[in-house]
Formats: C-alpha cells, structure tokens, sequence
C-alpha cells in the first residue's frame, strides 16, 4: 500500500514542482536589490542621455548590463529565450550609441525594454 502512494505521489510532486518553476517569473522578475533592479538602471541611463552626460550614461550602462547579467540566470527557466536575446541585443546596441554619443540611437533602444514585458 504504501509503495503504492509513492509511485503515484512522488511523481505528482515533481511534475508540481516543474509547474511552480515554470510559471514563477512574476516571483524571479522582482530585483533584491538596487544592485539588480534593472529598471532603475534602465531609468538612470535614459536620465543620463536626456542630460547629455555621456559618462554617467555610460557607467550607468555599466551597472545596468551587470544586472541584466544577473538577472539573466534567474530568468532564463520562466522567461522565453527570444525575449531574453532581444533585451540583450538591445543593450548591446545602446552600449554602441553611447559611445557615439548617439542621443536619438539611445533613445530608441532605451525604448525597447519596456516593450519586452521584462522590467
């Protein structure tokens, strides 16, 4: 009897445990810190290039793609691949802008993110 209860509970637990995993994105989408809020890094440097300071955009971008980074691991289980690529592709090309000091380039990827859904 009890062997029984196991081969039908254990596997029940672990399909649950995928399930709550698979649909947790609203619980790992939640930044711990300001070290990995994303959207307050997003705010600082969209601030940064509205104010034409190119160096504090850039350091701004720098903290910014450390918390992508970070946050990349945690989502990568409850978030589609694609949207992950296209925010990190989206960065990457923003990082070119504020090199060039491209205030409308910037612009126009800092808009992409809050498309995504992700922040």
């Amino acid at each position: 009897m009890m062997e029984r209860w196991l081969k039908t509970l254990v596997p029940l637990l672990i399909l649950l445990a995928f399930v709550l995993l698979m649909t947790s994105d609203w619980y790992w989408k939640k930044p711990r810190g300001p070290h990995n809020d994303v959207a307050l890094h997003i705010e600082r440097v969209r601030t940064a290039v509205l104010a034409e300071d190119w160096q504090e955009a850039q350091e701004a971008w720098r903290q910014l793609d450390t918390a992508w980074r970070f946050m990349i691991t945690r989502l990568q289980f409850s978030v589609e691949r694609d949207e992950i690529r296209g925010l990190s592709l989206s960065l990457a090309r923003l990082r070119g802008a504020l090199q060039a000091g491209d205030k409308n380039g910037a612009l126009v990827e800092l808009a992409v993110p809050k498309n995504t859904g992700m922040t």
